[in-house]
């Protein structure tokens, strides 16, 4: 590679490292209002979840909505991914749980699937692997809007009580930390208390006197927590992709670094190099 090559090259990956370290600062701003409004919805669900745990594992037990428990026969899978690539592995993740959970249930004798993309990356994903996809939920891959979330949710909750579906999964990336996503599949409907009851205090919950009565709260709080659930993941969705995206960034600013070094290295040493083989000319040219 001549000088001026190497020269150009630095020049590229110090371009490609400003793009990088700009891309890495923009994530970190959409990742902080991601936790603030991850932040400020989850005390909220917290102890919506705490009411609804109370009241559904009482000793009276109360017959309530969306808890309805049967074999699949129809079931609804909403797999959330990214618009956007340059976020690490994040996309590839979630997509191939996506087609696992979709597998599984393909795999069960008379199951239909009705498979609801998030995100332009979910879409192409399963729309190339020969999935027949419904686009109507991608307008929440952007910025999820409680009003709209809500709106779907509904929607596959009558559907449920209508039986028209019997189960509906989640398949998106949980946000941990800053330096930490995992992809999960979660159960929407039917909402099931056992998986919250876990590592709870059974005997912890006290026996209020509510009223009108436990059916009449149950029936108008649990529409409202399991929309919730739904809008908690859109958002945990959206912080973990900016998490991973800044991630991504900063090794990439990190590897141009170690580029550069190496580049101005060997620039320097082929310049050397080339000082050398003059010196050399001029000396055998004066001796002859």
């Amino acid at each position: 590679m001549s000088l001026k090559e190497v020269k150009q090259r630095i020049l590229s990956v110090k371009n490609t490292q400003k793009i990088t370290s700009a891309m890495k600062l923009v994530s970190a701003a959409k990742l902080r209002r991601a936790q603030s409004a991850i932040e400020g919805v989850r005390p909220y669900k917290g102890k919506l979840d705490d009411m609804l745990l109370s009241f559904l594992s009482g000793n009276d037990k109360v017959a309530a909505p969306y808890t309805r428990m049967s074999e699949p026969r129809r079931v609804a899978v909403v797999a959330v991914s990214s618009n956007s690539s340059l976020c690490g592995s994040f996309n590839a993740s979630v997509i191939r749980l996506a087609k696992e959970c979709i597998e599984r249930y393909a795999a069960m004798q008379g199951v239909g699937i009705e498979i609801y993309p998030i995100g332009k990356k979910m879409y192409d994903a399963l729309h190339k692997a020969g999935y027949a996809v419904d686009d109507s939920l991608m307008q929440h891959s952007v910025s999820p809007q409680y009003a709209l979330v809500a709106t779907a949710a509904y929607g596959f909750m009558n559907r449920f009580l209508a039986a028209e579906i019997d189960r509906v999964e989640i398949v998106y990336s949980q946000f941990c930390s800053a330096s930490k996503q995992m992809p999960v599949c979660k159960t929407f409907l039917p909402f099931d208390i056992s998986s919250s009851l876990k590592g709870n205090d059974k005997g912890a919950f006290v026996d209020f006197i509510v009223e009108p009565g436990k059916e009449e709260l149950i029936n108008a709080l649990l529409p409202k927590a399991v929309a919730l659930r739904l809008y908690t993941a859109l958002l945990d969705s959206v912080a973990a992709e900016h998490a991973a995206r800044m991630l991504a960034m900063q090794i990439a600013t990190d590897n141009a670094d170690e580029l550069i070094t190496e580049l101005v290295r060997e620039y320097n040493k082929s310049r050397q190099q080339a000082i050398t083989n003059e010196l050399l000319d001029i000396m055998s040219g004066s001796v002859r």
